[in-house]
């Protein structure tokens, strides 16, 4: 008797325990719940946690509270007849409604049968409500397999036929019969509680890849603890130890619970690595960190490859996404898309479940949005820690191609000065001279060899890389003021500078080539000419905002115009980073070019 009431103990905590987190999983996951028949699994997880818990409770009272006992029982039976009917419900997937609602009618009835016999008037009720249970959804089951097997249905047939623990479900009831305490416990573990393995297997049907994996997890670690218990208080009993009551007896025991807790914190890594091998198969996370490992040719190139190889590795959709709502976040590790509540909606509209950050310390930030998962299973914490690994990774690859770059446009340009520096004496002494001979009357020509000696030497002889906005519109206006000298009257020149923006420092040679390129190709070759207007101003945030406008005839990134913005535009993105970019809008009203710089971020004092 002790021994089946000890089982049936454990097996009813068990059991609460089980349907508890399985229930609490289910409310919290809210993937899961946007499955169909999510609201009926969270029902039956529910009846099932409620039948368990009164029948603990029935268990527990003494055997004075036969009024209470009766109660509990009463509405444990009461619970668990509605049971069925949610899980033959779930089985059938809104089809043969008909036996669905026959089943919802022999619940009811057997759920008004056992509140009856509260009343004392008969006892016969209960059994009554029993029979009608099994016998009623034995035949609704065998009407339904058959009617999926005639239709050469196997997958519905064999989950159908899944229903037939409703029977052991059933017969676990007579258990509370006055002879129920003479049953061997062998036979309790069979026919009683096996119905809770055999409840999880129908709720698991939908939700195996959503679930399966971390309750598994759960449950071996309970199977675990039990099996360590177990043990420890076999070889109790074996070694005939008296109990605890001496003070060295005492300290044995401590002794022996400790070494028990490593134990269990030793073999507990070692399941969850089996589990992740041999059932879950996860990838091989150190085969991702090797590819992406690959050399960066491009950096583009290699971002969007990257996102892909995290798609791949994850059995999901991945695309790269710039987004300045994500960076106000500021966010530095992957994360569900439901652990962001202000972006949730806009990115779940996109199919997107996850997100991976990748923060480039030399300045800019990227996403990687990950979709739903093939088979329909979760992100875990253990894949956002693998995802957070493989960021790591790629934003430590595109560092190490920046910096290349820009140690080798560094090398180039010094190659550049070097080669220009051969005779920069010699061109200046011509150009001297040439200012000497010429008459005083030929003012503009005296002026415009002044502004090629100030040009060239601004060219040839700053070793600055960085320098404030002034200086460069000092330049600026050198090289306007020579083509106006050749042009004439078709260009005019208006400049708009906020007072602030000029002691910005921004990268030699920002601003030059941009008015070069929109007086070259936009106002010469039209006849009538056109204006060249240059404006720069800081925003909120304090990044400088540079604009080049022409009302030229617009012009095309070919190889002869667009070398110059090519070259502005990759000289700002080494600097500040992606943040940092060259926008044009062309068309035949004329042309803009816009950069943002975000002058507070320059890169060679972040690396220095």
């Amino acid at each position: 008797m002790n021994e089946s009431l000890l089982v049936n103990a454990l097996g009813h905590s068990a059991g609460v325990l089980v349907f508890g987190i399985f229930l609490c999983l289910l409310i919290q996951d809210r993937a899961a719940r946007r499955l169909a028949g999510s609201t009926k699994s969270m029902l039956a997880a529910a009846l099932a946690f409620l039948w368990n818990l009164a029948s603990l409770i029935v268990l527990a009272l003494s055997p004075d509270s036969t009024r209470i006992a009766e109660i509990s029982a009463a509405c444990g039976f009461a619970v668990l007849s509605l049971l069925p009917a949610v899980l033959f419900d779930l089985c059938l997937r809104d089809r043969l409604r008909t036996l669905v609602r026959l089943g919802y009618g022999l619940s009811a009835v057997s759920i008004v049968l056992h509140l009856a016999e509260l009343t004392g008037r008969s006892v016969q009720f209960h059994r009554l409500g029993l029979a009608l249970i099994i016998v009623g959804y034995g035949a609704l089951t065998c009407i339904a397999a058959l009617n999926f097997f005639a239709a050469r249905d196997r997958a519905n047939t064999s989950r159908v036929a899944g229903t037939m623990l409703l029977f052991l479900l059933a017969m676990s009831f007579v258990h509370f019969r006055s002879e129920h305490a003479a049953q061997i416990w062998s036979r309790e573990l069979a026919f009683h509680h096996a119905a809770i393995p055999l409840a999880l297997l129908v709720l698991l049907q939908d939700y195996r890849f959503v679930l399966l994996d971390a309750f598994l997890r759960f449950l071996a670690n309970i199977f675990l603890a039990a099996v360590l218990v177990s043990a420890a208080v076999a070889a109790w009993r074996l070694a005939l130890l008296p109990a605890p009551s001496t003070p060295f007896l005492q300290a044995l025991y401590l002794t022996g619970i400790c070494i028990l807790l490593v134990l269990f914190a030793l073999l507990r890594g070692w399941v969850q690595d089996l589990l992740t091998r041999l059932v879950f198969r996860s990838p091989d996370r150190e085969a991702l960190l090797d590819r992406l490992k690959t050399p960066v040719r491009d950096e583009a190139g290699y971002l969007a490859s990257a996102a892909q190889q995290l798609g791949s590795f994850m059995g999901a959709e991945a695309w790269l996404i710039e987004d300045p709502k994500l960076a106000e976040l500021d966010l530095r590790r992957p994360a569900l898309v439901s652990e962001l509540p202000g972006l949730r909606g806009d990115l779940e509209k996109k199919g997107a479940e996850a997100v991976v950050p990748l923060r480039f310390p030399s300045g800019g930030s990227r996403y990687v949005l990950l979709g739903r998962r093939s088979g329909g299973r979760r992100y875990l914490s253990e894949d956002l820690q693998a995802l957070g690994r493989a960021a790591g990774q790629i934003v430590e690859q595109v560092e190490q191609y920046r910096e290349s770059e820009m140690r080798r446009l560094v090398t180039q340009a010094e190659l550049r000065a070097l080669q220009s520096q051969i005779h920069p004496h010699f061109l200046f002494n011509a150009l001297n001279t040439l200012y000497g001979i010429i008459p005083r009357e030929a003012k503009g020509a005296r002026e415009t060899v002044l502004n090629l000696a100030d040009i060239f030497r601004y060219f040839l002889e700053t070793g600055k890389q960085f320098l404030p906005l002034e200086e460069e519109l000092h330049i600026v206006k050198a090289y306007l003021e020579v083509e106006r000298l050749r042009l004439g009257e078709k260009l005019r020149v208006e400049i708009d500078v906020a007072p602030d923006a000029l002691t910005a420092q921004i990268p030699i040679l920002s601003i030059q080539p941009l008015v070069e390129n929109a007086v070259k190709h936009a106002i010469a070759p039209k006849s009538g000419g056109g204006l060249v207007r240059l404006e720069a101003s800081l925003d909120a945030q304090g990044a400088l905002r540079v604009a080049v406008r022409d009302t030229g005839g617009g012009f095309k990134s070919n190889n002869k115009s667009g070398v110059g913005l090519d070259n502005v535009a990759r000289r700002l993105q080494l600097c500040y980073g992606p943040e940092a970019r060259l926008n044009i809008e062309s068309s035949d009203a004329g042309s803009t070019v816009v950069f943002t710089a975000p002058v507070g971020l320059r890169a060679l004092e972040v690396a220095g």
